[in-house]
């Protein structure tokens, strides 16, 4: 009689995580960033159907790296929690918290009990009155929850871009400045060799809480182009006759008479 296979439990979560782990790492990152007037998402995505950045409820928006697939089917499932959740009781009963509760016993039941794990991550965020309002959450793919402020990476070499992130990130940063950031830092490969990111090639939204209630707006077209724009290229004229030192004031020199000029009496 055969001796059945057996492998310590520990040694199973430890494949799990390790196959989980790379097949995130062969994302393309997403990049959370908080500004003065909300939360900026943007990643390197050239499909303009499949949407890695997506909204799920009047002032909350979910971001993933991962199988598209697995990810896809979290997001619907999230519409469908926040919807029946706003219906049966009310719309402020709404908001980012139970949203990351849901989805993190999604996840870690699926690490515990099935035999692949969910090869995602995910950011949802929600964008508040006032800064201090904004929670971002970040759902790893064994269920474990973070609670994030300023910025957030995933997948890729997240280590180097968190790294370029709290070098760069301050608070009171404008729209532009944040989505300058997030792109130069999406642009920089494992090697440091830097990549000029087109807006073509990019997915870049934003959870504005100035809206009146569905917050969340796609940056795309001349606007995001705009802001691509390095601003000595957008403010190169004006900032040029701010800085031009005015005329001197007062009488000038007088000029020589021409030889052409009669002597004058």
């Amino acid at each position: 009689m055969s001796m059945p296979f057996y492998v310590s439990p520990e040694q199973l979560m430890k494949d799990r995580a390790d196959y989980a782990r790379k097949g995130i790492a062969r994302g393309r990152s997403v990049v959370v960033l908080q500004y003065d007037e909300g939360i900026v998402f943007a990643t390197e995505n050239p499909s303009r159907a499949l949407h890695k950045i997506s909204e799920i409820y009047d002032r909350i928006a979910f971001a993933a790296v991962g199988k598209y697939n697995e990810f896809e089917n979290l997001r619907v499932a999230g519409v469908r929690y926040a919807d029946l959740r706003g219906y049966s009781y009310d719309r402020q009963d709404v908001n980012a918290r139970g949203l990351a509760n849901a989805y993190a016993q999604t996840l870690g039941t699926v690490f515990t009990t099935e035999s692949k794990p969910l090869e995602v991550e995910l950011v949802v965020a929600e964008v508040g009155a006032n800064p201090e309002g904004d929670q971002i959450y970040r759902l790893s793919y064994d269920g474990s929850v973070a609670d994030e402020h300023g910025y957030v990476a995933m997948g890729g070499q997240v280590d180097g871009l968190v790294t370029q992130l709290a070098g760069a990130w301050r608070a009171g940063l404008t729209l532009a400045e944040a989505v300058r950031i997030a792109v130069r830092v999406l642009g920089t490969q494992s090697e440091g060799k830097p990549r000029q990111l087109p807006a073509s090639q990019l997915e870049v939204a934003v959870l504005e809480r100035s809206r009146p209630r569905r917050a969340f707006r796609r940056l795309t077209g001349p606007a995001l182009d705009a802001m691509l724009a390095a601003p000595s290229q957008v403010d190169a004229p004006s900032q040029a006759d701010a800085l031009s030192p005015p005329a001197p004031a007062g009488p000038t020199e007088p000029t020589a008479p021409s030889e052409a000029d009669p002597p004058t009496p």
